[in-house]
C-alpha cells in the first residue's frame, strides 16, 4: 500500500474478488484468513458491502457476490463498445462484411457492438442485442475455443449456417483482457470464408483487446 490509497477500501475490493471467485461463499472466518486480518474486520467490510447490495449473507453465513454487481456490470458494455468500434469499423470496411464484437451474458452470447459497411450492395443485418447459445455460430465458438485453450496464440474459428440460412462467420476471441470474455468477428453471405479474412479477424480481435486493456 501506498500513501495515496485506502487500505479500507482496498479490502474490500479483495473481499470482492474472493467472492467472485468461488460458486460456494465463503465465511467470515475464511474471509479472515485470506485476507489476514481479524474477524472484526471483515465483519466491518461485509456490512458495509450489504448496506451497497454488493454482498449477501445466506442463513448460514455465507457471504457472496451481491445483485448490486449486476447494476454495476450494466455500465460495461457501453464502454466497452466504445473502445472497439474503431477496430471494428476497419474490419467492416476492409472486408466487406457486418462486423461485430460479443460477450458472453450467462450461457449465450450476446453482440454489444455491430458495425455494417458502408459501400457493399448488400450485407448481412446484425443487431446489437442479438443473443445466441455459446454453442452455435462462430462468436460463441470462438469464446469456447479459448475456453479450452486460454494459453495459446489466437486463433479463428469458421461457421456457415449455424445462425442464417446462407451466412458464414469467422471470429476470433478476446484474449488478455481482464473480465472481459467475448470475441470479434465478421459475418458475410458466402458458402466459404475467403482465406484472408480468418486472419484479419484475429488482428481486429487482437486490436480490441489493446484498447480494453
Amino acid at each position: 500500500m501506498t500513501a495515496e490509497t485506502s487500505q479500507t477500501l482496498d479490502r474490500g475490493l479483495r473481499v470482492l474478488k474472493l467472492l467472485a471467485d468461488t460458486d460456494h461463499g465463503l465465511t467470515v472466518t475464511e474471509l479472515s484468513n485470506k485476507l489476514g486480518v481479524n474477524r472484526t474486520v471483515v465483519y466491518r467490510l461485509l456490512a458495509t458491502l450489504e448496506q451497497h447490495a454488493l454482498v449477501r449473507r445466506d442463513l448460514g453465513g455465507r457471504a457472496r457476490v451481491g445483485l448490486g454487481v449486476l447494476r454495476l456490470g450494466r455500465q460495461v458494455h457501453p464502454l466497452v463498445r466504445e473502445a472497439a468500434l474503431p477496430a471494428l469499423r476497419a474490419l467492416a470496411e476492409d472486408i466487406g462484411a457486418t462486423a461485430h464484437l460479443t460477450l458472453v451474458d450467462g450461457t449465450e452470447a450476446l453482440a454489444v457492438a455491430v458495425v455494417e459497411p458502408t459501400w457493399t450492395d448488400y450485407h448481412v443485418a446484425y443487431r446489437a442485442g442479438f443473443r445466441h447459445p455459446l454453442d452455435r455460430g462462430a462468436a460463441g465458438r470462438a469464446i469456447l475455443a479459448a475456453r479450452q485453450a486460454p494459453a495459446t496464440e489466437p486463433g479463428y474459428t469458421l461457421t456457415h449456417g449455424e445462425l442464417e440460412a446462407g451466412a458464414s462467420g469467422a471470429a476470433a476471441p478476446l484474449l488478455g483482457v481482464t473480465g472481459v470474455e467475448g470475441s470479434v468477428g465478421v459475418v458475410m453471405l458466402v458458402d466459404a470464408v475467403p482465406e484472408r479474412v480468418g486472419p484479419r479477424v484475429v488482428d481486429a480481435a487482437r486490436e480490441v483487446a489493446e484498447a480494453l486493456r
